[in-house]
């Protein structure tokens, strides 16, 4: 007898166990609804608490919990969205400054050739617009055709088209020498075209000097050389070599003069993104201090 009482307890423990699993977690769209007891703390008629006691009771709310949670991560894996992907960063667009040789045209061909940028001096620019005959274009002619100087607001026409062309872009752009003034400066951030660096190199005027003094250019090549560093070793290009009339020593001072009278604005108008990079050091070296400047720019 005593055993067949403790079978039908047994039976019984089952039962209300088998009857109690369907109701602890049940799946709702993606949601789980987790095991609450009654507050009576009685389930079909049956006191839980009293047939297996508190402890138990809690142990096996834990116990479902845990896997309610479980079949939340499960049927919801493969299904959550996808990581937010970082928006790729525009293309990179730069702005180079500096004296009548402080080196900027080659520096301006290392940049072009190490990040691919659309190299873009005014100039060029201007021939492209006028060859183009777009409205700026003709603008500019009629006033280059006169003998005046392309006023500003031409010319930030000129740049602002060639920068929304589908070349600079897709790869990115780096103006030469532009711009001069501060109203350039200005009128380039009225019009939405903003740089990434601001790149200034750094020359002593007597370098500069010494520099411009000592070129001669090839008139059949047009290869710029420098008698002192950087001279011909074939004598019958030396002796057709000729020099620039605006390369002697007084009119080289003038153009600094004026030179540094407009940059300091310019300077000015982008003091969060410039760099000074010392121009006196081997074009290579100075390539490499340029890339580090323009890292500290690009992922400040």
């Amino acid at each position: 007898m005593k055993s067949t009482c403790i079978i039908l307890l047994i039976l019984s423990y089952i039962s209300v166990i088998l009857a109690f699993v369907p109701q602890l977690a049940t799946p709702t769209w993606g949601k789980t609804k987790l095991f609450e007891a009654p507050q009576d703390d009685n389930f079909d008629g049956v006191n839980l608490v009293r047939l297996l006691g508190l402890k138990r009771v809690k142990k096996m709310q834990r116990r479902f919990k845990r896997e309610a949670n479980a079949e939340v991560a499960r049927t919801s894996k493969g299904t959550a969205p996808s990581p937010v992907v970082a928006e790729k960063k525009s293309s990179l667009k730069l702005i180079i400054s500096g004296a009548p040789a402080s080196g900027k045209g080659t520096q301006c061909e290392m940049i072009k050739k190490n990040f691919g940028l659309v190299h873009l001096s005014t100039g060029d620019m201007l021939r492209a617009a006028v060859a183009a005959k777009s409205d700026v274009g003709q603008a500019a002619k009629d006033f280059m055709d006169a003998g005046k100087l392309v006023p500003d607001d031409v010319i930030i026409g000129v740049v602002k088209d060639r920068l929304s062309e589908k070349d600079c872009m897709q790869n990115g752009w780096l103006l030469d020498g532009f711009p001069r003034t501060a109203a350039q400066a200005d009128a380039l951030a009225q019009s939405g075209i903003c740089a990434d660096c601001f790149i200034f190199l750094n020359v002593p005027d007597e370098i500069l000097v010494e520099r411009v003094v000592g070129r001669r250019t090839d008139p059949e090549t047009g290869k710029i050389y420098h008698m002192t560093f950087s001279p011909p070793e074939d004598k019958a290009i030396l002796d057709r070599l000729e020099q620039r009339s605006d390369d002697t020593e007084e009119k080289v001072k003038v153009r600094l003069e004026q030179f540094h009278t407009n940059v300091e604005a310019v300077k000015g108008s982008y003091s969060d993104i410039s760099v000074e990079i010392d121009g006196t050091a081997k074009p290579d070296e100075v390539a490499k201090e340029i890339g580090v400047a323009i890292s500290s720019k690009v992922t400040a």
